[in-house]
C-alpha cells in the first residue's frame, strides 16, 4: 500500500459514456479529496458501446479543467486497484433510493476485503437523478435532445458512434 499525505479517493464506474451526473460527482469529490481517480473498468459481461480506451480519452477531455483527475483503467478488483493507487475512499453517487441496495452489497463486500478503505456517497444533483449512461445511449441512438444531459464532446461521439452504425 502507498502511503501518503494525500487525501486520495477512487470514482469507479463504467461510463459507457460519461454525463453530467458522472461529472456532477467527480468534481464533488475534488473539493474534497487532493487527488481523484476516475477509473474506468472494463466489464467483460457487457458490450460497451465505447472501448475502454475511448471512454478514457472522452473522460479525460471533459475533465481536464480538473487538475486533480487522473483517468485510468483498471481490471479486476476495484480494492485491488485502490490499494494501488493508495485511496482512501471509493467515491459512488447514488442517483435514487433503488440504487442503495446494489451500492450496499459492494460497499460491504469491499470493506470486508480491506476495512482500511471508506466508501462514500454522494447524492447526485437532483437535475442530473433521472440520467444513466443506457437512457443517454437509447436517446442519442434515436437523434434525441442529450445536450443537457451530456458535455458537448459525448454528444458528438455518441453522434458518430451511432452515425457508424
Amino acid at each position: 500500500m502507498i502511503v501518503t499525505n494525500q487525501k486520495i479517493a477512487v470514482v469507479p464506474g463504467s461510463f459507457d459514456p460519461i454525463t453530467y451526473g458522472h461529472l456532477d460527482i467527480i468534481e464533488r469529490a475534488c473539493k474534497i479529496f487532493d487527488k481523484v481517480y476516475v477509473s474506468v473498468l472494463r466489464n467483460s459481461s457487457k458490450k460497451g458501446l465505447f472501448s475502454p480506451e475511448e471512454r478514457i480519452d472522452l473522460i479525460s477531455g471533459v475533465t481536464k479543467h480538473l487538475d486533480k483527475v487522473e483517468v485510468i483503467q483498471f481490471d479486476g478488483l476495484l480494492i485491488d486497484f485502490c490499494q494501488q493507487v493508495g485511496a482512501d475512499a471509493i467515491i459512488r453517487g447514488l442517483r435514487a433510493v433503488s440504487d442503495f441496495e446494489y451500492e450496499m452489497q459492494l460497499t460491504s463486500m469491499n470493506r470486508k476485503l480491506d476495512s482500511h478503505i471508506e466508501t462514500m456517497y454522494i447524492m447526485t444533483n437532483n437535475n442530473y437523478s433521472f440520467i444513466s449512461s443506457s437512457i443517454v445511449k437509447e436517446v442519442a441512438k434515436y437523434g434525441g435532445k442529450i445536450e443537457d444531459i451530456v458535455p458537448p464532446l459525448i454528444e458528438d461521439a455518441l453522434k458518430e458512434k451511432f452515425k457508424e452504425q
